[in-house]
């Protein structure tokens, strides 16, 4: 990511942040016992994104806690996926206010995850004529990449274009839905 290039709007996956911090770093703890291995792994990446993309507009955008309206329309909804580890529980709050300390806007929305609302804010952006680039490491947002909204994997510190959409799924990022529901 080069700082020659125009402002963007800068949509951060925090929720994909915060579960990459907890598991790439050993467990650490408040005086009080809180865990906050997450919250210092989050802050880190933040921060060197902040310093990567300084023109930017950035946002951090989260899932609500709580069902989202897929589960009310699909009952099973990721009725397979585990809780969230204890330990991981108590920093989601504070992950939030380490967004807020850094000055940056903090999105989550009652009844829908982050994809939903990363989607939203890209779509209006890119209607704007704003340039967007995603940051997250989530295949499924790999169906928005388009003219103006670029999608960055901060784990590959790699710019994920229509050419490597193709070359992951073998289409482009128009049937990345459709490729997914045939993958399973």
């Amino acid at each position: 990511m080069s700082d020659a290039q125009a402002k963007r709007l800068v949509l951060v996956d925090g929720s994909g942040y915060i579960f990459r911090a907890f598991f790439a770093l050993p467990p650490m703890t408040r005086p009080d016992g809180t865990p906050v291995n997450a919250v210092f792994g989050f802050a880190n990446m933040l921060f060197r994104l902040m310093q990567d993309r300084p023109q930017d507009d950035i946002v951090v955008v989260f899932d609500y806690s709580g069902e989202s309206f897929r589960n009310q329309l699909y009952d099973l909804y990721k009725a397979n996926r585990d809780e969230p580890p204890p330990e991981l529980r108590p920093q989601f709050p504070l992950v939030r206010e380490a967004a807020r300390a850094f000055g940056l806007p903090v999105i989550d929305v009652e009844g829908f995850e982050a994809d939903d609302l990363i989607a939203s804010y890209a779509s209006a952006a890119k209607t704007a004529g704003e340039p967007v680039i995603v940051v997250s490491s989530d295949k499924d947002l790999m169906q928005l990449v388009a003219d103006g909204v670029e999608l960055w994997d901060p784990m590959k510190q790699k710019n994920i274009g229509r050419a490597e959409v193709v070359e992951k799924f073998g289409v482009g990022p128009e049937l990345v839905c459709d490729a997914l529901a045939l993958i399973g």
